[in-house]
Formats: structure tokens, sequence, C-alpha cells
């Protein structure tokens, strides 16, 4: 059985980010997730939350500016002190929605740091966040390279040396299917190869992140065997849909958007 959940910050982007929630019920979704809310109201959103009855899977620490190409600073020893304010907050919020997923990007690399002074950096502040809440599991993955040229962790094997390095059972994988094709493919031999670290997986196609079914990867064969591996985790939709979200949706039946899904999708 694939959970699929509702990435708010990608989709229905047709509404404000509150008024998001709802429209991920309309469309037929029980679960979301989404990156930091910047700008949002936290009390607001945690109200829209608990008026949609949506469970909120996952959700990013805040990594800054993004759209300017910030991505998070747990590697930077001269932003611990950021760092560590905003992963308190996102604890806090975890606990005020029940959310026990969240994802740190790693940052992008620091100039006159060495390699290895940002990944203690970053084991450093990861183990520190373990310690101030025992329910939240962190996770980490790579981002590609083409569109994120300066991130510290751009494959699966740099962020799996960082994962066995910390050895903790709340530190895992999330694994990005759109971002593991543009560097390395061969996705389900990644996704089989390293099943027993992943807590999360996302979906967009391949080359333009857009919905499943207008790039080059083979969903119904990619899904059907991930279906196979038994992975009990959700998949995050966060893709930029071409034209409107519902729209973009046509290949995901309503029916199936909320327990399970057919692996002989419409593709």
């Amino acid at each position: 059985m694939i959970r699929w959940s509702a990435n708010l910050t990608m989709l229905f982007k047709e509404e404000p980010f509150l008024q998001r929630f709802e429209a991920a019920v309309r469309a037929g979704f029980d679960t979301v997730e989404f990156l930091w809310p910047g700008g949002v109201d936290l009390d607001g959103l945690v109200h829209a939350t608990a008026a949609s009855g949506l469970a909120v899977v996952l959700f990013n620490v805040d990594a800054g500016d993004v759209l300017a190409g910030e991505r998070g600073f747990p590697n930077d020893p001269a932003q611990k002190e950021w760092w560590r304010e905003r992963t308190q907050t996102a604890f806090a919020l975890a606990d005020r929605l029940g959310t026990r997923l969240i994802n740190v990007l790693a940052g992008n690399q620091v100039v006159d740091r060495s390699r290895a002074e940002m990944i203690d950096c970053l084991c450093e502040n990861l183990s520190w966040a373990l310690e101030q809440h025992p329910d939240v599991t962190l996770l980490l993955e790579p981002l590609n390279p083409l569109q994120n040229q300066r991130y510290l962790l751009t494959s699966l094997a740099e962020v799996m040396q960082v994962i066995d390095r910390l050895n903790h059972p709340r530190v895992k994988l999330q694994f990005d299917l759109y971002h593991v094709q543009r560097t390395q493919g061969d996705l389900v031999e990644n996704l089989r190869r390293h099943l027993p670290h992943i807590a999360h997986i996302q979906a967009a196609d391949s080359p333009g992140r857009n919905q499943p079914g207008t790039g080059e990867i083979h969903w119904p064969f990619v899904l059907s065997q991930l279906e196979g591996m038994g992975y009990g985790g959700h998949v995050g939709l966060e893709y930029n849909p071409l034209a409107n979200t519902l729209g973009s949706l046509v290949w995901l039946p309503h029916e199936m958007r909320r327990q399970c899904m057919a692996v002989e999708l419409n593709l």
C-alpha cells in the first residue's frame, strides 16, 4: 500500500497557504506536508490543520530564503545559534500538529570552511537536536547539484555517510525521486538498496519537476516495484503542477488519494 501526501508548498498555489488545507481535502487527500511556512501565522496554521482534519506527516526546518538560494545553515558554525533557535520553533510546531518527521536541509557550502568542518558542524547540530526532542525523527536528503550548485549533500552516498556516522535510529533518509533521477538515476535499485533507511519519499517527474507522466520516469514500473518492497511510509507529491493543481492530479484517481493506490496508473 502506498499512501500519498500533498505538499502544500508546491500544490494548490491557486489558494493562499492557509486555504490549501481545505483545498487538499476537497481534492481527496487526508495527509499533507510542506516546506517551512515562512511568513505564515503559525497559530493560524495549527487552526487550519485542525479544521481540515488533515494529518501533517512532515515539514522542513526553516532553511532561510529558499527562493534566494539559501538551503539552511546546520553546517555553518557561524549560524549555529540561528539554526538551533529555528529548530526549537520547528519542534514546538511539530508538537502542536502531531508531526513526527522533520526534514533538515544540510546547507550550502560555506566559504572558508573545509568539507570536514561543515560535516562536523552538521553532525553536532543534529546530535544536539536529537537530544532536544525524544520523539521526532530527523530526515536528510540529497539535492541535485544542477539546480543546487553549492549544496553540501548532493548524492545518496554523501547523505548516508552522515547517517552512518550519527548511527541513530531517529536519523533517516528522505528519498526524493526527482533529485535522485537528476543525478544518479537507477531509481528502483537505489530504493531497494536504501529502503531500511528511508522514512519518507517525495515525487516529481524529471527533468521539469512537474507531475508524474510529464517526463522521463516510468512511474507504473517504479511505483509497482516500490509497492512490492513493502515500503510503509508516505510518498509526498512535491511537484510544480503544469496548469492548475486539480488538472495535474488526473493521473491519480480521487478515490486513491486517501489510503492506497492501484499500481496500474494511467500515465
